[in-house]
Order: C-alpha cells, then structure tokens, then sequence
C-alpha cells in the first residue's frame, strides 16, 4: 500500500492534462474560449487587429471589383457563344 497516494495524484493529473488539450484543441481551431462559469473569453487582437482589419477590408473590396469585372467579361462571352454567326461578324466589322 504504498503507492496509494499515486492513484488521486494521476486522476488530477490526467483531468488537468485532458482540460489544457481541450483548451488548446478549441484556440488553434478558432472556437471560442469559455471560463470556469460558461461565459464566453473574448481574447483581443493585440495592437494589430486594426491593421488587419483595415487591410481585409481593402482587400474585399479589391475583389469585389474583381468579381465585377469578370462577371462582366463572362456575360459578354456568353453572349458570343449564343448569338448567330451573322450578329458576330457584324459586330467585329463594326469594331475594325
């Protein structure tokens, strides 16, 4: 008997290991964080968060420019592979 202080010493040290890889699961995963009462932890961007916001911010509307521009390109093309040949050859004569 007289390991017996070993058994309640790997139940605690197992719970706290189990608890730290759920935590660790939940963060690299980006769920959000929860205390002792169930409150959700809101963790802070640090000094860069602004930053970053401001660049995914232009960066969005870059692409939604892009996006514009290219449903555009693909109607026209649609419109190419639809239309009679007659209306085509009119239409790259009217452009020469």
């Amino acid at each position: 008997m007289q390991y017996s202080w070993l058994v309640p010493v790997l139940i605690v040290a197992s719970i706290s290991i189990s608890i730290a890889f759920s935590t660790w699961v939940k963060a690299k995963h980006g769920y959000p964080l929860t205390d002792d009462n169930g409150r959700t932890v809101h963790k802070s961007g640090g000094p860069d968060a602004e930053r970053k916001i401001e660049l995914l911010t232009s960066e969005n509307e870059r692409l939604v420019g892009q996006i514009g521009r290219l449903e555009e390109r693909i109607a026209v093309l649609e419109r190419i592979a639809t239309d009679p040949a007659e209306r085509l050859n009119r239409d790259i004569d009217a452009l020469r």
